[in-house]
Order: C-alpha cells, then structure tokens, then sequence
C-alpha cells in the first residue's frame, strides 16, 4: 500500500516547455495544483494580458 502525501498547494509556480507546448503548475489553495498546457502564441497572450493589470 503506497504513503498517502498530503495535496497541498505549498510549492512554487513552475512552468516548463515539453514538445511544442508550455506546461504551467499552479499551486492552488486548499491544495493540488492547476496544470495548464498552453502554446507558444497563447503564452505571448497571456504575457500581454497580465502586463495590462500589474503594469
């Protein structure tokens, strides 16, 4: 029988380029984490977008 970890949300944001894709984990309150897989141009929109709200 495998330890069961606790799924916490404590750890950094990482983001990684597999392939063709960027993998984005972010950690979420109450635990576990958010895995998005974006492309390259839907990176780029995501920078602008972000750069418009923290300037």
């Amino acid at each position: 029988m495998a330890a069961m970890k606790p799924r916490t949300g404590d750890g950094p944001l990482e983001v990684v380029e597999e392939g063709r894709s960027i993998i984005m984990r972010v950690p979420l309150e109450g635990g576990g984490r958010l895995v998005v897989e974006i492309a390259a141009s839907e990176a780029a929109e995501l920078h602008e977008a972000l750069e418009g709200v923290i300037g």
